[in-house]
């Protein structure tokens, strides 16, 4: 088999795998401020990684058609869909029946699509699904957070000094003010005068009881330090 390092669509090629890269690379930085568990590298990876399948089977095996032999590069593009999905399980979790990582999973599967589309192509309808994404995840996200909620569950993050009993404090103070309260997860950190805990928690109401009234109670307790609205995000 005779092998051509540098054929005719060499270049193409070429400028592909990098817009694969560049765009990738995008939606990975994107993750990575957010400090997600698959950031730019694993993005870029996965992009750059399908859009070469991708090349691979629209150009690889180009020397073997004629005769009995029939290209069929969809048959790679279909393995690199199913075959992402083991990533982007990867990165899902389920910690007391709540659901994480979802937006990231499905940002891989984004990526491995856009790699999909430079390597067969395609690469403008693959920087504006990279431009949309960002859009989704930032200007959507904004808009989503800002419309008026009717659930009566509140998450915010108390921070509070360790090793006091605060924390049986505050879940005595919401009971008393009518809150529901459940503790999603804890974080020990080290301080100016000691440690801490941030200590994420859903306020659920069950009386008439405006959060005003839970922030002010909470702020009272001697040891609490902190307390700021936590983001609900499923990624």
């Amino acid at each position: 088999m005779e092998i051509d390092l540098f054929p005719e669509t060499f270049g193409t090629q070429v400028l592909l795998l990098v817009s694969a890269f560049v765009l990738s690379a995008a939606i990975g930085i994107e993750r990575d401020v957010r400090q997600k568990s698959a950031g730019a590298r694993t993005h870029i990876l996965v992009g750059m990684g399908s859009a070469l399948f991708t090349l691979v089977s629209a150009y690889g095996f180009s020397h073997l058609l004629g005769g009995d032999v029939v290209l069929d590069p969809s048959r790679i593009a279909a393995q690199i869909v199913s075959g992402i999905g083991f990533i982007g399980a990867g990165v899902v979790f389920v910690r007391q029946n709540m659901v994480s990582g979802l937006t990231t999973a499905a940002s891989i599967w984004v990526t491995a699509a856009v790699g999909m589309a430079c390597g067969a192509g395609m690469p403008m309808i693959a920087a504006l699904t990279a431009l949309l994404y960002l859009l989704a995840v930032t200007l959507i996200t904004t808009l989503v957070r800002r419309l008026p909620r009717h659930d009566r569950s509140e998450r915010y993050v108390v921070r509070y000094a360790d090793g006091r009993g605060i924390l049986r404090e505050i879940l005595g103070e919401a009971s008393q003010l009518g809150y529901e309260t459940r503790l999603v997860r804890t974080r020990r950190m080290e301080v100016a005068d000691g440690f801490a805990v941030d200590a994420t928690m859903t306020f659920t109401r069950t009386q008439r009881v405006g959060r005003e009234q839970l922030f002010e109670a909470l702020h009272e307790i001697e040891g609490v330090l902190e307390i700021r609205t936590a983001n609900v995000e499923n990624d």
